[in-house]
């Protein structure tokens, strides 16, 4: 009901900010941030953040990723979820299972994963139970 200018001026600079993982550097572990991050070296272990990720070209995840949105030069192999658009350049390779409100997908990329997309379409094994049940009810 009442808005705090604060809290909101906070989440707003929270997801500017921008966390960078240079090329060359490999971490093994889980990442828990609430800003971006660009990926340009290996990560190991589980990145979740509120904020978008990009990997560039020679970067690589191997793991879980949960996040915002997501621009892919790079690789990746793992369980991927991104609530609005995920990006896949020309470059990009991805292997494993993604979820993502919306796909973008540059011819070259490659991707070899299952894919499901938030607020899909309902299923025809329903639509079909209703038709037969309307078509029940009039005869």
């Amino acid at each position: 009901m009442f808005n705090n200018p604060t809290k909101s001026k906070e989440r707003t600079e929270t997801n500017r900010e921008q966390n960078r993982i240079s090329a060359g550097t490999v971490i093994t572990g889980d990442i828990e941030a609430k800003g971006g991050f660009r990926i340009e070296g290996t990560l190991i272990g589980n990145l979740t953040t509120a904020g978008k990720v990009v990997i560039s070209k020679g970067g690589l995840i191997k793991g879980d990723l949960f996040c915002q949105n997501a621009d892919f030069e790079g690789s990746f192999d793992g369980k991927l979820d991104v609530e609005e658009t995920l990006s896949l350049r020309s470059s990009a390779v991805i292997d494993g299972e993604v979820n993502a409100g919306k796909l973008s997908i540059e011819p070259g990329a490659t991707f070899n994963a299952t894919c499901t997309m938030k607020g899909a379409v309902k299923s025809l094994k329903n639509g079909r139970k209703e038709e037969g049940k309307r078509k029940e009810k009039s005869a």
